[in-house]
């Protein structure tokens, strides 16, 4: 693998903690993480709400759109929400906002299971022209590269590294 570091452990670190703060003023009730890219940023991102006194519960949905590195047409729902949303304002978090159709799926589903309100953050978006959606709070903005680490993969390889990277 060639990979340039585009955002240190370091500096995710202290933008989650910022994102926190913001996002902790929307008053979310669950946390919605997408599996499989979302669920280190989710982790983080959940334990930095806590320390601002907002602690979620968990409801864990699994969708599936990359086939390779290529950002799919369709999104494979593995497992979705449960009643456990209904009523609430759920964070829905995932790791890459490329195109926009895994977090309007998701969204969607949140929506049809009886969500409120649904407020989306991101490690990453990407804020592609093209995409259909663009994510309420991200890390980092406007991306234009592939990128793994954090979560995220390259064909199935390093979704462990601590950094964002670009993949060559």
């Amino acid at each position: 693998m060639s990979a340039e570091v585009l955002f240190g452990a370091d500096e995710i670190s202290e933008r989650v903690e910022a994102l926190a703060g913001e996002i902790a003023a929307t008053k979310p009730d669950v946390a919605a993480p997408i599996l499989a890219g979302g669920f280190v940023f989710a982790a983080d991102l959940m334990r930095a709400l806590a320390r601002q006194g907002v602690s979620l519960g968990c409801e864990m949905l699994w969708l599936r759109c990359y086939d390779k590195r290529a950002p799919g047409e369709k999104v494979q729902v593995i497992a979705g929400p449960t009643e456990a949303v209904r009523g609430k304002t759920v964070l829905l978090i995932d790791g890459v906002l490329d195109r926009g159709t895994t977090i309007e799926t998701a969204r969607a589903l949140l929506k049809a299971a009886g969500a409120r309100k649904v407020i989306t953050a991101v490690a990453v978006d990407k804020l592609r022209a093209e995409a259909v959606a663009h994510a309420d709070f991200a890390l980092f903005h406007g991306v234009a590269d592939f990128v793994a680490g954090y979560g995220m993969d390259d064909d199935g390889r390093d979704r462990g590294l601590p950094d964002i990277v670009r993949v060559r």
